[in-house]
């Protein structure tokens, strides 16, 4: 009759003595997946921190974004300046007493027998306190 070994005895003894190339090739086969995890893992990290961080990433993505905001922002401000200076033109050009008044305002014009007082611009306020001579 033939005399059975206990299993764990029967898968020791083969791979022991097993060449070098095919111990190799059972170990490469047992840890492909593990390795494969690990890269995949890396992969993905690396794409994170690229969607994040990139060229093209999230954090360039919001610095565009802050920078349209300003703009549009500086372009309704000029947009609603040019109108009024539109406005105050078609003003000048139709209206004689804006004429007038701008004459007044910025070239200093009187009319005859009118006599124009200049007086002197209010003195500064310092910010500091004066200095005790103590």
């Amino acid at each position: 009759m033939l005399e059975e070994k206990p299993q764990s005895e029967s898968d020791a003894a083969p791979a022991a003595a097993a060449p070098l190339h095919i111990r190799a090739i059972d170990w490469a086969q047992h840890a492909w997946r593990p390795a494969g995890t690990l890269v995949a893992v890396a992969l993905t990290l690396l794409l994170g921190w690229g969607v994040v961080n990139g060229k093209h990433g999230l954090s360039s993505w919001q610095h565009q974004r802050a920078q349209d905001k300003r703009l549009r922002q500086e372009i309704q401000g000029l947009q609603q300046e040019n109108d009024q200076l539109r406005h105050h033109i078609q003003r000048l050009k139709s209206d004689p007493d804006a004429i007038e008044h701008e004459a007044r305002e910025q070239l200093h014009y009187a009319r005859p027998g009118e006599v124009i007082y200049t007086l002197p611009a209010p003195p500064q306020t310092q910010s500091q306190p004066p200095a005790d001579g103590k």
